[in-house]
């Protein structure tokens, strides 16, 4: 009984992470960064995240 309700707490954790770094990624790819010169180059998949 324990080993399910351990696994279920990964479970939504991995979930809750995932969201997140989506959610992140999300919000650098509709941003610009006010110095030309530090903008990191995004992966191509990020490119599917603009909202423009």
């Amino acid at each position: 009984m324990e080993n399910s309700k351990n696994k279920s707490k990964k479970s939504v954790a991995k979930k809750a992470i995932a969201a997140a770094a989506k959610m992140a990624t999300t919000v650098n790819v509709n941003s610009a960064c006010a110095f030309v010169i530090h903008q990191p180059k995004l992966p191509k998949d990020a490119k599917k995240l603009r909202k423009f």
